[in-house]
């Protein structure tokens, strides 16, 4: 390779780069990919490339790997690599569009770093910064630790509920979050009306509302998440923040669906007001299905095992299995699964994955 060659390889990369946060930061739907297991629980390329075609024709314009939905032990199993170098591949093969490619990491700060480095060999473009399993650790330490990571890729922050590994963070610890440049987005996920205006507020005291993207991860409220503008100020100094998108593993599953929440909601901020009565019922019907799915009544125990049952049963799947053995369905969770998906039609794509599944398969 010459050297004009390789300063135009360069030169391309960052444009694709480029491209791919202003993405993120317009919002878009971004699926929580789950991890495809065969019946013996050993991993299932196929199906999983499978999965990552299925998501980019439906229109997601971003994914999301090594996150929850995904499993943390894909650490352990030594899939962390391959998975998200899978998920790459597939999305230079198979997308037609930019696509907003982001990887979870975890641990402490040297952990999280590695897994940022390992993200971006692969052409991952930002990385979502779990919070959890930091225990000790006080809001400046993972500030820090947010610093550090952003020096490999630009971060998408992520505020976690606490039922399930995420603790509190104060509205200072949000200000200052924003006003690390390189956090690019915040996902938005404490299932707390109060917690989430906290991010809302710490974007907006920042100087930030034009630039960096809130993401809703409220699985509980995600379509008011949706047309929610948050608004700060007043007259001539007022800015409005709105949630641009979604990042969840609610979309891991009906992602034509999400995408079509995502537009419609984007048209009804932008004026048509005709379309708010539609999507505030869908908005009732979508939290139904959600609570059956991710396992609400038994403190979400059943949330991937919930996913991959719905997968399942479409095709896209072969095994609800994960690599956690004890993660499976609740007593009555799969009854629940079926009583939403006959109660909410509408919330399906399984016309769509049936007249494509073979392709993506092949």
């Amino acid at each position: 390779m010459t050297m004009t060659d390789a300063g135009a390889e360069v030169s391309s990369a960052a444009d694709g780069a480029d491209a791919a946060l202003g993405i993120l930061r317009q919002g878009c739907a971004i699926p929580a990919h789950p991890l495809a297991l065969d019946g013996t629980g050993a991993f299932d390329p196929r199906h999983q490339r499978a999965l990552t075609r299925y998501y980019l024709d439906a229109g997601a314009r971003g994914l999301a790997v090594g996150v929850h939905s995904t499993e943390f032990a894909i650490r352990e199993a030594g899939l962390f690599g391959p998975v998200l170098e899978l998920a790459a591949e597939t999305v230079a093969d198979w997308a037609r569009d930019t696509t907003v490619l982001i990887a979870g990491a975890c641990g402490p700060t040297a952990q999280a770093v590695a897994e940022a480095e390992r993200a971006a060999e692969l052409g991952y473009h930002a990385v979502l910064l779990n919070p959890g399993g930091l225990d000790g650790a006080d809001e400046d330490a993972i500030l820090d630790r947010t610093r550090a990571v952003a020096e490999v890729l630009p971060v998408m922050g992520f505020y976690l509920q606490q039922s399930v590994g995420g603790r509190y963070l104060s509205p200072e610890f949000w200000t200052k979050m924003a006003l690390i440049p390189e956090v690019v987005a915040i996902k938005v996920a404490p299932f707390d009306r109060y917690q989430t205006l906290d991010v809302a507020r710490g974007v907006y005291q920042a100087g930030r509302a034009e630039d960096l993207a809130l993401y809703t991860g409220n699985d509980d409220n995600i379509v008011v998440d949706l047309l929610t503008s948050f608004d700060f100020g007043h007259d001539e100094d007022r800015v409005r923040i709105d949630v641009r998108g979604g990042l969840l593993g609610q979309w891991g599953v009906w992602a034509t669906e999400a995408v079509r929440m995502v537009e419609l909601a984007r048209q009804a901020r932008a004026g048509d007001l005709a379309l708010y009565p539609e999507l505030l019922a869908l908005s009732g019907r979508m939290t139904d299905a959600n609570s059956a799915i991710f396992d609400a009544r038994n403190s979400f125990r059943g949330c991937i095992a919930g996913i991959k049952q719905v997968l399942l049963e479409q095709g896209l799947l072969t095994s609800a299995r994960c690599l956690d053995p004890a993660e499976v369905l609740s007593a009555g969770q799969l009854a629940e699964i079926h009583r939403v998906r006959e109660d909410h039609p509408q919330l399906a794509d399984d016309e769509f994955v049936r007249a494509h599944l073979d392709r993506w398969l092949a």
